[in-house]
């Protein structure tokens, strides 16, 4: 789920440490607990500040989509 994220991060030089905000879109709120499990295993304390939110579908089918703002200092 959130491997290309980290991948695109790394890419610029940063990683998952780097987000400061995600937006999570979920075609079923019954998806939430498993999606903060594994939101939990990438993710470290203090989380990113985060909304998750219900939508009716996502592009090609998707269950989730993440949309992640990133720090990269300066």
């Amino acid at each position: 789920m959130l491997q290309n994220l980290q991948a695109v991060l790394t890419a610029v030089g940063l990683n998952l440490d780097s987000v400061v905000k995600t937006t999570i879109y979920l075609t079923d709120l019954t998806m939430f607990s498993e999606m903060n499990e594994v939101y939990a295993t990438y993710f470290r304390p203090p989380y990113p500040a985060r909304a998750t939110v219900q939508v009716s579908a996502l592009p090609k089918g998707a269950q989730v989509e993440i949309e992640a703002i990133a720090y990269a200092g300066g």
